[in-house]
């Protein structure tokens, strides 16, 4: 059986609740589409979440790695084409505040990632969820933690699969922030669809 990496994030700036950690925890542990996942939550710090992520690969050696984020704002599911070499935007929860720096020094401009977002589209759509491909995984913690996964398998010669999905708030979250959301049983629903495409 294939191991999967699902991880999610903590709370972080003004979200009180990241609803990628709920998800994360319901699918801990379950079996989907002859995927053992495995759930991880990652630290929202520009200095320790890639690091994270990589440490957790070489624990679980997992056959593919989705890393799931926030997008408080977006109504849609939206899987990710590309991360980009840079980081910067809002100060992280230690109190981090990159301006434009390289995630990895030398690294290539941006990786594509290796999940297949065009299907996951197409069958989410088919289920009746909103869902599009994002051309911008923008340059906080989520897109460095999509550069992180691709560049260590791309880095490594290694073809296990890896990419990045952003999710609306969920409902317990717009009630706080007053933002479009889903409930958590259709977060947690589009991510089993997406899982089933691999």
């Amino acid at each position: 059986m294939n191991k999967l990496l699902l991880t999610g994030f903590e709370p972080f700036l003004e979200f009180p609740i990241n609803p990628t950690a709920d998800i994360v925890n319901e699918l801990n542990g379950t079996v989907l589409n002859e995927h053992e996942i495995i759930g991880e939550i990652l630290s929202v710090d520009f200095h320790k979440s890639g690091k994270q992520l990589i440490d957790l690969i070489h624990k679980h050696n997992p056959e593919t790695v989705i890393s799931l984020g926030l997008a408080g704002g977006r109504k849609c599911i939206t899987p990710e084409r590309i991360a980009i070499n840079c980081n910067d935007g809002p100060v992280d929860n230690n109190g981090n505040k990159p301006r434009g720096e390289k995630i990895i020094d030398n690294g290539p401009d941006g990786y594509f990632s290796t999940l297949p977002i065009h299907e996951m589209v197409d069958k989410l759509k088919v289920a009746g969820l909103p869902a599009e491909i994002s051309d911008t995984a923008g340059t906080y913690l989520c897109n460095n933690v999509m550069y992180h996964g691709l560049h260590y398998f791309k880095n490594k010669q290694l073809n296990q699969k890896s990419g990045f999905i952003h999710i609306p708030a969920s409902h317990a979250l717009a009630i706080r922030k007053n933002l479009p959301s889903w409930s958590l049983d259709d977060l947690v629903r589009a991510i089993k669809i997406s899982i089933q495409c691999l």
